[in-house]
């Protein structure tokens, strides 16, 4: 049996087809003409916004109310990780490691 898929997956999958869209599309629409400048620095905004924002809602976020818990513990590691330039995976397990321990305590 396959479980149902949930409402940020849903999300998630959206935003990546619609990425990929936009991304396919604009060969089309540029025809081989180059994009303004202000057009490129809008597309290379896009998905760093894009991943912010799934980031503060996934760790701010329960429901319909604001919270303060383990996983903003865990982001504040991940974030000291990429202020010292640590590589994106020692982030990502530092921010695991974190969470972790503070939901154990």
């Amino acid at each position: 049996m396959v479980a149902p898929v949930s409402d940020p997956w849903i999300a998630v999958l959206a935003v990546g087809a619609g990425a990929m869209a936009l991304k396919a599309a604009g060969p089309v629409v540029a025809g081989g003409r180059a994009l303004p400048p202000r057009a490129l620095q809008l597309v290379a905004a896009l998905a760093p916004a894009l991943l912010a924002a799934f980031v503060v809602t996934g760790t701010f976020a329960s429901g319909r109310s604001v919270v303060l818990d383990e996983r903003a513990l865990g982001l504040a590691a991940a974030a000291a990780c990429v202020w010292v330039r640590a590589p994106l995976l020692a982030a990502v397990v530092a921010a695991a490691v974190v969470t972790a321990l503070a939901r154990a305590i």
